[in-house]
């Protein structure tokens, strides 16, 4: 099987590549090539003894998709993306990057699949952000897309292409909608929801962590390692099951910011949580205040989805995975 990560030097672009290294395939199909591509190029991943090509594509750029697709991949992770806060400030590069690079994929394919019958499986990363306020909790599976944001309206947008370009038969798409990824490891970056995962991830390595909204906000989450086990089932999954609506809300865990420093509490005590300093942000709140606060994700959960139960598990698969088990 040929994998093509677009994204692939991404946080879960790298997370994603090392499970499917670890794991040797995909279901029950064993991976011998993959391409990694991302405006960056990847590291080649360690242990995999099939063939490797990395290299810095611009997907959103004419004519890359087209070559990206040439060797005809099985099945394509679309991880590509620039995160909210950075399409909220540059309007013009978020439709860049998060429309036009999907549309010049899907489009490439479609061309492909009329020359010969190609039709890959595509795995594409949207986003909780399709809807926003007012919203119920928690939130119905067949909610209609309110999003508030130019991030939310990309991926909204690229939600109904890939339902539509699968109905035509052109591809096997799903989409997966992640919820805010959380802890993510690293240094903070532009996504206007860093702050969830900085206000956890720094009082565990013991440095100041600033908290701009107010500790009764709820949000849904899920941790990296979910994030990558949506994914590698999305590709896996009998489609037919899925039927025509292709985009799915991911189960996750919804908390307050309040029930997640308490959690922090519990986990690595007093100590860790002093370290948090309010600093209110008007910007960040008022972006905040339209966000979701939980699913009821029955429809992945049925399809055997599967994420945390609560936020003392999604902060020790950190430690596990990111601190070698311990504080």
């Amino acid at each position: 099987m040929h994998v093509l990560i677009i994204g692939a030097a991404g946080m879960v672009g790298r997370k994603l590549t090392a499970r499917l290294v670890a794991d040797g395939g995909l279901g029950e199909r064993p991976v011998d090539t993959m391409t990694l591509v991302d405006v960056v190029k990847p590291e080649h991943p360690a242990g995999f003894g099939g063939k490797v090509v990395t290299s810095d594509v611009d997907v959103s750029s004419p004519g890359e998709a087209e070559k990206l697709i040439a060797t005809r991949p099985d099945v394509i992770f679309h991880l590509a993306a620039i995160v909210s806060g950075e399409a909220e400030l540059d309007f013009d590069k978020g439709y860049r990057i998060n429309l036009d690079g999907t549309r010049h994929l899907f489009d490439a394919i479609r061309i492909a699949h009329g020359q010969d019958g190609y039709k890959p499986r595509v795995v594409f990363t949207s986003s909780i952000a399709v809807v926003g306020a007012p919203l119920p909790y928690p939130i119905p599976d067949d909610f209609h897309l309110t999003p508030l944001t130019s991030y939310g309206t990309q991926k909204a947008i690229c939600e109904l292409l890939l339902s539509d370009y699968s109905r035509r038969g052109f591809l096997d798409g799903i989409a997966i909608r992640l919820p805010t990824v959380c802890i993510r490891p690293g240094k903070p970056n532009k996504a206007a929801s860093g702050f969830f995962s900085n206000i956890l991830r720094e009082p565990l390595i013991g440095e100041e962590a600033v908290l701009p909204v107010p500790e009764d906000v709820r949000h849904w989450h899920a941790s990296p390692r979910s994030a990558v086990g949506f994914l590698v089932h999305g590709a896996t999954l009998d489609l037919e099951k899925v039927g025509a609506r292709r985009a799915l809300s991911m189960p996750g865990v919804s908390a307050t910011v309040g029930e997640q420093i308490e959690a922090l509490r519990r986990v690595a005590g007093d100590k860790a949580v002093r370290l948090i300093r309010r600093e209110p942000n008007e910007m960040i709140m008022n972006m905040v205040a339209g966000w979701a606060p939980g699913f009821e994700a029955t429809r992945a959960t049925g399809l055997g989805f599967t994420a945390e139960k609560n936020f003392d598990e999604i902060i020790r698969v950190h430690i596990e995975d990111e601190l070698g088990g311990k504080l």
